[in-house]
């Protein structure tokens, strides 16, 4: 905080300055009232770019007064929208708690693995109730009034020392998405990745699109990292798609049916999410109650006390929190346990689920300390070690589909404004691959054992095809001409099996561990230097991983074999492309990106690669 002497600022007295944002800079200030009567406030001034906006200004001023009329627990209330002195305002109420994000950096300092579970819920339950509160609110003639965040994320979501949690900035951003992510500096940044799918699409926005973003915020407090990260080109890929680790991936101890739940919010397709964001609240809090039947919002409130005793007690302000949780606390930061459950149910269907039992692994005889540790909700329960479960992959799984299969998003329709001109012949060109990425020398082929030299004809001892997915099965004289001279089946056909097998290893990893998929693809590749098929997902996951330089480059050396066997893989042109871009080659990625929309120009993609397009031009 920076310390400011108080100065007046119309009728607030400004105290000190708490930070600046993208669209504002908040100060703590007071109000100043009659006979020496004060009340603490929150003062959001409006930066100078944007006070000299008057189409901005005129809708940040409309948008503040809706803002200003929702009045529930969960919400910050907004006082006032003003000028004073040639600057806008906002008088909004003062929390006196950190921001969640803050939070969630800070139990990650404390050795958690994350937000403790029952927290995290209560949190996640709080934040949408008050979205619910806002998306249902009706004119004076009863008319809906449209009203969605657009920007819940853990920097909008604060959580006083009393436990309380208040959602802030309704309305705003919609007044900023007016001047465009473009013109405004320091906003967009890290705001990408909590967008919705359709968002991030620029479609119309609805009340599912909140319910995404407090989906994404649950996600991060219970995982202690999000669930795309990355450059925005490469995320808005991924996000299309559902690409992202399930959270029981990252953290196998979290309940499945806290999994299911975290899924349907983060469905890709918007009809599959839960249909509001009370739905969503109901379902966490079903969970919750079930987990933890005496489970005490005051938790939430020791819970932020502990992290945060040092602010506390640099205000002259002592922590109240009993000593079993502060205990409970540090034991579940040495051990890395959480709420588990006793079973983990072979069942995946969030309707027909039925709510698993818990138990405490804790002695009898402890009556008193058995009901404060429930109301804390962190100590660890005991668990009978799990069935070995078929799963879905979380992008099946996120996008709501069902266990056959995860269809293709469809693509938006693009206008005639955003379609790029490719010339007819521009499937013409070649991409200079060589001087961008140089690709690896080739190694020779091994030779095969003597034995098997002298055994097999020369059919058997070809090369399978580069393209065959699974492994040649030999005609019936073959077989019995084998059995007559009592030779074993080929050692390529064991080979081939083994590659078969790695590479569907591989695709059921990319849901939920990247780095595990990159090392099964290497292996598979290993094995059959010339596959492809190894070439292009290996590759394609060194590029969206975005792990480093050398694995771009290797990525590029890889997708650019595959483009010069197959240059109508739209796949690996849109990846090379990408890679090119990372790497700064802009005229080799534009080519690449051309060559994508020649042959998918309405694929799932599409838009990402025009946006890449456009910002090569710029």
């Amino acid at each position: 905080m920076d310390s400011a002497t108080s100065k007046p600022f119309g009728r607030y007295s400004l105290v000190s300055r708490l930070g600046k944002g993208g669209m504002a800079e908040a100060w703590s200030a007071r109000l100043v009232g009659e006979a020496g009567v004060t009340k603490p406030v929150l003062i959001k001034k409006v930066l100078p770019e944007y006070a000299q906006d008057e189409r901005f200004i005129q809708m940040f001023i409309s948008e503040a007064r809706i803002a200003a009329s929702l009045s529930h627990g969960n919400i910050a209330q907004v006082f006032e929208f003003g000028r004073t002195e040639g600057e806008h305002y906002l008088a909004m109420e003062l929390v006196d708690g950190p921001p969640l994000h803050r939070i969630i950096k800070r139990a990650l300092q404390h050795g958690l693995m994350a937000v403790p579970v029952a927290q995290a819920v209560f949190i996640a339950m709080e934040v949408c109730r008050g979205l619910h509160y806002a998306h249902t609110r009706v004119d004076g003639g009863g008319l809906p009034l449209g009203i969605v965040h657009r920007d819940i994320s853990p920097e909008n979501v604060l959580v006083s020392y009393e436990g309380q949690i208040k959602i802030v900035d309704f309305g705003i951003a919609k007044a900023r998405e007016l001047r465009g992510f473009s013109t405004e500096p320091g906003v967009v940044k890290g705001k990408y990745l909590f967008f919705s799918p359709e968002q991030a699409r620029g479609e119309e926005v609805d009340a599912r699109t909140d319910v995404w973003a407090a989906g994404v915020v649950l996600y991060q407090m219970l995982c202690g990292r999000l669930p795309l990260q990355g450059p925005a080109y490469v995320v808005m890929h991924q996000l299309q798609e559902g690409r992202f680790p399930s959270p029981r991936a990252l953290r196998p101890e979290l309940p499945v049916e806290l999994e299911e739940i975290l899924l349907k919010a983060l469905a890709v397709k918007r009809e599959a999410r839960f249909e509001s964001a009370h739905a969503f609240a109901e379902a966490l809090s079903g969970f919750l109650y079930e987990m933890t039947p005496r489970f005490s919002p005051m938790s939430v409130a020791w819970l932020i006390q502990t992290l945060f005793t040092m602010e506390l007690r640099e205000e002259g302000r002592e922590p109240r929190v009993p000593t079993l949780f502060r205990e409970e606390l540090a034991r579940a930061a040495e051990t890395g346990t959480v709420l588990t459950t006793n079973d983990v149910p072979a069942e995946t269907g969030l309707s027909t689920r039925r709510w698993t039992s818990y138990r405490r692994s804790i002695g009898a005889g402890v009556g008193a300390a058995l009901l404060l540790a429930a109301g804390m909700a962190i100590v660890s329960w005991g668990r009978r070690a799990p069935e070995q479960v078929a799963t879905r992959p979380a992008e099946a799984v996120a996008s709501g589909a069902p266990p056959g299969g995860t269809p293709p998003l469809p693509a938006p329709p693009v206008s005639d404004s955003e379609s790029i001109q490719v010339d007819s012949d521009s499937t013409e060109f070649t991409l200079p691959l060589g001087p961008q990425v140089p690709p690896p020398e080739p190694s020779p082929p091994k030779p095969p054992p003597v034995e098997e030299r002298a055994s097999s004809t020369a059919e058997e001892r070809a090369p399978p095809a580069v393209t065959t997915k699974k492994p040649a099965t030999p005609t019936a004289p073959q077989k019995h001409a084998r059995v007559a001279r009592g030779a074993s089946e080929p050692k390529a056909s064991s080979s081939e099996l083994t590659f078969a097998a790695l590479m569907k290893a591989g695709r059921l990893a990319e849901g939920s561990d990247l780095t595990e998929a990159i090392a099964i693809y290497r292996k598979a590749l290993a094995l059959r230097p010339d596959s492809l098929e190894a070439k292009e997902e290996l590759g394609r996951l060194l590029v969206n991983s975005f792990e480093s330089l050398p694995a771009l480059r290797e990525g590029a050396i890889l997708l650019q074999e595959v483009v010069r066997a197959n240059d109508r893989n739209a796949r690996a042109w849109l990846s090379l492309g990408m890679a090119y871009f990372s790497l700064g080659h802009k005229a080799a990625s534009e080519e690449a990106l051309k060559r994508y929309l020649v042959l998918e120009p309405t694929g799932g993609a599409a838009n990402v690669a025009r946006a890449m397009l456009k910002d090569l031009k710029r």
